[in-house]
């Protein structure tokens, strides 16, 4: 028997689609291929690293270079640790036993540096990491084991050395020439993304870039979701514009309905949300950081948060991913050095609407500030029980796998002189998730309403991470929280001790 109410029977059916599409509150990790798991064969492929590039070994750590003006690139850009798709490929069972369900790559089509982001091809896979093959196989590998791929697409710029590009250049009558920015009025002769000479702009507003980007069958965007790919996370999505990412995540679906097209997007997420079907959720990540950080109250936060909320599309927000650290960010490990102030951060990442993105390496506390420090080779030795990091992120990913409401479930700001609180729930009383935030360096004590009904007067509410409880008292409660810490409450359906519950015709 049902004893859902018509609040319940009016939610079902949302919450029924979410968990039906794969793109909202999955667990997201992501990788850089030369830096993840060592070749199974290095040596076969050693003369792919010639000068200038510079083959490292896995033990050492990326250091910052000199500018090779020549290549109009920095010497780190060609440093490289030999990580290919078949070594990744062996590696899904780690990964899946993260409770990981999409597997991110970052670029690997045919280009000069390590990152990728130069691309001379993007129908070929780099030579160092492989064969579109491998990626075929990668994907179904994937699928075998209930995860899904996304690609990085880098099409808003390509490399200086692609032959498209140089013959747009050298020819004023090559086909390609209308695929750039070209003319004496650019200081370089060509329009560079962020006037880097390496990375020369590609004209989406030309038919034919249209057609080989997305609109064509066998199009970059649509090619490679027949391969089996599931999404792509489009480069600097911000600078393509909202016309052509509407456009191409069309294309997209047409291609292969249900697929992922998300942006990297710095802008506030709103207007963002309807040509896309997520983005990279960098606004609740600068909220994150300003309140482990101290520099904003956690009734600010709130109130940001909340607005994000409900400016934005929430099933979008839902399918955009919360990034606290990435190959361009200093790695968390840095920026939050206190173990306190990182599980904070890491809390909220994991319940706040959205996806958690994790950086490879986050989970055995692999270190680095900025780019190239940031991309260090991942440390094997570390990734197991030993190591309280490891254990702790999997408790986090544990944690998102059990509770439906964090992955699925509505938002809701609670009202707070000092701490950050909210709630995600969903039509079941006992997916209901209380998120409290004491960022301050004292102990807080409020009194809060939780805006519940289905909650049982005088029946508790228990933290996942320490066991604390709390009891209900007409809708609301009295909290502690000690300093610099994050709770997250569950009602408790059944004292083990009763054969009673308040909670038995309440679903």
């Amino acid at each position: 028997m049902s004893f859902a109410n018509p609040h319940d029977l009016a939610l079902a059916p949302k919450l029924a689609a979410r968990e039906a599409d794969w793109r909202i509150g999955p667990v997201v990790y992501q990788v850089m291929v030369d830096r993840f798991a060592p070749s199974r064969d290095l040596e076969a492929k050693r003369a792919l690293y010639a000068a200038p590039r510079t083959l490292h070994p896995w033990s050492s750590t990326p250091k910052r270079g000199k500018l090779l003006p020549e290549q109009g690139l920095w010497t780190h850009e060609l440093d490289f640790w030999g990580g290919d798709l078949d070594s990744l490929a062996s590696k899904l069972d780690y990964i899946k036993a993260l409770d990981v369900d999409v597997l991110y790559l970052g670029p690997i089509h045919d280009a000069f540096t390590n990152h990728k982001y130069d691309a001379n091809d993007y129908f070929k896979v780099s030579p160092e990491y492989g064969t579109r093959d491998d990626v075929k196989k990668l994907a179904t590998g994937l699928h075998d084991k209930g995860m899904r791929l996304v690609l990085d697409g880098v099409l808003n710029h390509m490399g200086r050395n692609s032959p498209q590009f140089q013959d747009a250049l050298k020819n004023p009558n090559s086909p390609y020439r209308d695929w750039y920015f070209i003319g004496p009025e650019y200081k370089m002769g060509y329009r560079g993304w962020w006037d880097i000479a390496n990375l020369p702009d590609v004209k989406w507003e030309t038919p034919a870039v249209q057609a080989r980007l997305y609109g064509d069958p066998d199009s970059v965007i649509q090619g490679w979701l027949r391969d089996g790919v599931d999404g792509w996370r489009l480069d600097v999505a911000y600078d393509i514009g909202f016309k052509f990412l509407g456009d191409a995540t069309k294309a997209a679906h047409q291609a292969k309905p249900g697929s992922l097209m998300l942006g990297e997007i710095y802008n506030y997420p709103e207007q963002w949300l309807g040509p896309m079907d997520g983005m990279l959720n960098i606004t609740a990540g600068e909220v994150i950081y300003e309140l482990v950080d101290g520099k904003v109250s956690g009734r600010q936060a709130a109130s940001i948060l909340e607005r994000m909320v409900t400016d934005s599309d929430y099933e979008g927000l839902l399918r955009s991913w919360i990034v606290l650290d990435n190959h361009d960010r200093p790695r968390l490990a840095n920026r939050l050095p206190d173990a306190k102030a990182r599980r904070m951060a890491q809390i909220l990442q994991f319940t706040l609407p959205g996806s958690p993105n994790l950086y490879y390496g986050v989970e055995v506390g692999l270190e680095g500030a900025d780019d190239p420090m940031n991309r260090a080779p991942m440390d094997w030795s570390k990734a197991n029980d030993s190591n309280a990091e490891f254990v702790w992120l999997r408790q986090l990913t544990r944690l998102r796998k059990e509770m439906r409401a964090l992955r699925i479930g509505e938002f809701r700001r609670l009202d707070t002189e000092t701490l950050l609180a909210f709630t995600r729930y969903t039509d079941k009383v006992g997916e209901l998730a209380v998120v409290l935030v004491n960022p301050t360096d004292a102990p807080v004590s409020e009194f809060l309403s939780v805006r519940d009904s289905k909650l049982m007067n005088n029946e508790a509410l228990k933290d996942v991470f320490t066991g604390y409880q709390t009891r209900v008292r007409a809708g609301l409660i009295r909290v502690e929280v000690p300093a610099n810490t994050a709770l997250v409450l569950r009602p408790v359906l059944q004292d083990p001790t009763k054969e009673y519950t308040a909670y038995k015709r309440v679903q």
